[in-house]
């Protein structure tokens, strides 16, 4: 008797697991069916995505409820997705376009939060930077080094100080720039596999040189040319460095904090994600060195138009790395409901 009522509640037991997990995850799989069933006009990413979250709660259920109709249920909704993924979306050239006009923008709402963490530690370092400069005005040598500061205080002797974005000709600068930025932000992003810290020590470099390269010019009474100068370019070339930090900080975030996912398939949907990120910041960077190269070097543009293409860098940034984000997961979640 005292076996039978063992059998029973613990039977019981497994039922009410089951249930429990039934109504944590039942919205998650009708939203998943929606996926399915709107497969042609959805993004390439939010397939793969899907297809990971399904997949994984398939692989609980098999384990835990072999036998049950959910588990049937679940390998049906996989296949579906499966086959969804690898029918015809791979072959069409519309997804190079809708990779930056879609998958993109999604992926940046999704790592909004390594984002804003992203922008923070690189505030910091540039404070860092700045402080450092202020309190030892020789700190920059330290950061720019020795032949870096003493060209640009001979600069300034000759009434030249942004003199060095006109040392080389413009074609040669344009395509040494560009794969460097592009290299320094795939570092950035690579870097992330160790655990979000070595993705935080290039944002912290980069914010520090820039904190004390300001602070230099500052020191000097020539802040406000370093700035039209800087940030012509650089409104474009630091955001992609931030955004690059976000995505090394994606697949770092999934190593560390896997949530209810395994911790391989966590650190694979962070991979995933940074990745899609950092591609996507290809052409800010190549946009970037085309201004530096061809642009910068004109300090006697008028200030004005100078103050114009980075309020418009600043606009593109601002409405295409944040507005435009949140008006996908709007139009997402509107069509989910």
């Amino acid at each position: 008797m005292l076996n039978a009522q063992c059998i029973f509640f613990r039977n019981f037991a497994d039922v009410m697991k089951e249930v429990t997990f039934i109504r944590q995850n039942i919205s998650k799989w009708r939203g998943a069916e929606i996926v399915v069933e709107t497969a042609d006009d959805a993004a390439a990413t939010e397939l793969a995505d899907t297809y990971i979250d399904v997949t994984s709660d398939l692989s609980y259920a098999q384990t835990h409820y072999p036998e049950s109709k959910i588990t049937r249920y679940l390998n049906n909704l996989s296949s579906a997705l499966h086959n969804e993924i690898y029918r015809s979306h791979r072959y069409r050239w519309s997804r190079l376009l809708t990779f930056w006009t879609d998958d993109v923008p999604r992926t940046m709402w999704e790592a909004r939060r390594e984002l804003l963490l992203s922008f923070v530690v690189f505030a910091a370092s540039v404070f860092v930077g700045f402080l450092s400069q202020l309190l030892d005005p020789e700190f920059c040598r330290i950061i720019l080094g020795d032949s870096y500061v003493d060209m640009t205080l001979q600069n300034i002797a000759n009434g030249e100080p942004m003199a060095v974005y006109n040392g080389d000709e413009e074609d040669e600068m344009f395509g040494y720039i560009t794969l460097n930025n592009v290299r320094v932000s795939f570092v950035t992003f690579v870097l992330g596999v160790f655990t979000s810290l070595g993705t935080g020590f290039v944002l912290f470099q980069n914010g520090v040189m820039l904190g004390s390269f300001q602070t230099f010019f500052a020191q000097h009474g020539l802040l406000g040319q370093s700035v039209l100068a800087v940030w012509l370019h650089g409104t474009l070339e630091i955001s992609a460095i931030v955004i690059a930090g976000a995505a090394g900080i994606a697949m770092g975030n999934g190593w560390l904090f896997p949530g209810t996912y395994p911790r391989l398939t966590s650190f694979r949907r962070g991979a995933r994600r940074g990745l899609r990120i950092v591609v996507g910041t290809v052409p800010v960077f190549i946009v970037a060195g085309f201004i530096e190269s061809f642009f910068t070097r004109h300090t006697e543009w008028p200030d004005l138009l100078r103050l114009s293409i980075i309020l418009a860098s600043l606009a593109f940034v601002t409405y295409y790395y944040i507005v435009l984000p949140k008006k996908k997961s709007n139009e997402h979640r509107i069509q989910t409901d």
